[in-house]
């Protein structure tokens, strides 16, 4: 029985709009995360969540909440979810995140849906007259004409290696057929590449095998983003991803120390190279870098 917990806010409203994902506002419905990701910047860490709970209480919050901001006409994006994974598998029976989706359309809010489940294709036809009746915010019209956006994440094409740093999400062959299926349901559909793990997802070759995928399933658009590690804990996704290298790719153990040294991302050389990387090949394959166009 997963664990209920109640919120006094569930609507975080951001100092500034995102510059990759435009959202204004996030909503994270649950805390914790059934897909078990060892990458998962939310495990331990500077968060330390590592519970798993549902807020119980986040759709009657959220009415509360949006009615407000609609009156004032304070429409922005809102992120579905920025710090776990709204479609966990205790949502099929629990329909949390499906009611927060009808009062995000109740008020005519845009929503920016983050997943890695098949379970959004359930809500399609939310997400269909979300797109259509959302108020965009004034300085967005004209240059976004999309009140929903969808964005699958997929870190890897390698199969196994999903499996050992990704336990309980779907396969990435799952997840590219998902941005197939929501991109024919007519739904602006993107895939985040985030993160790609440093000297084994993130070289030319398998950036360009994922990009041309992405490509060919119809994405709108592709993020490509670094792998941020925290904590020294046992639970916390530094030591269980080094855990992992040292299992997996002991020779690199040491690359990563230089790259990252005491920080959680790597230095900005690498991301330079890498932002590089990824336009150079989104423009060999015709796939715009982003929602909005630098």
């Amino acid at each position: 029985m997963i664990k209920e917990i109640t919120v006094k806010s569930i609507l975080n409203r951001h100092k500034k709009r995102d510059d990759w994902f435009l959202d204004d506002y996030s909503v994270n419905p649950f805390t914790g995360c059934t897909f078990g990701c060892k990458y998962c910047y939310i495990r331990g860490s500077k968060y330390g969540i590592d519970e798993i709970a549902v807020k119980i209480n986040a759709p009657e919050i959220l009415e509360r909440q949006l009615k407000r901001r609609a009156l004032k006409g304070q429409y922005g994006f809102i992120a579905l979810s920025s710090s776990t994974e709204p479609y966990q598998k205790f949502e099929e029976k629990l329909g949390i995140t499906r009611k927060i989706l009808e009062i995000i359309l109740k008020y005519r809010f845009p929503v920016h849906v983050l997943t890695k489940s098949t379970l959004v294709l359930r809500d399609i036809d939310l997400l269909k007259e979300i797109n259509r009746k959302a108020i965009l915010p004034e300085d967005l019209r004209g240059r976004l004409n999309h009140g929903a956006i969808i964005n699958i994440s997929i870190s890897t094409i390698d199969d196994g290696l999903s499996r050992i740093l990704e336990p309980g999400a779907p396969s990435p062959v799952e997840r590219f057929k998902l941005v197939k299926k929501l991109k024919e349901s007519g739904l602006f559909t993107g895939v985040s590449f985030i993160p790609v793990f440093p000297f084994i997802s993130d070289t030319k070759e398998h950036l360009d095998k994922m990009i041309k995928l992405a490509k060919e399933h119809g994405a709108d658009f592709v993020f490509v983003g670094a792998l941020t590690l925290f904590g020294k804990g046992p639970k916390d996704s530094k030591t269980l991803y080094y855990k992992f290298l040292e299992n997996r790719y002991p020779e690199l153990v040491r690359k990563y120390k230089s790259l990252y040294r005491i920080f959680p991302m790597p230095n900005r050389e690498y991301q330079k190279n890498l932002d590089h990387t990824a336009r150079e090949i989104c423009e060999k394959y015709g796939v715009r870098y982003k929602i909005l166009v630098d």
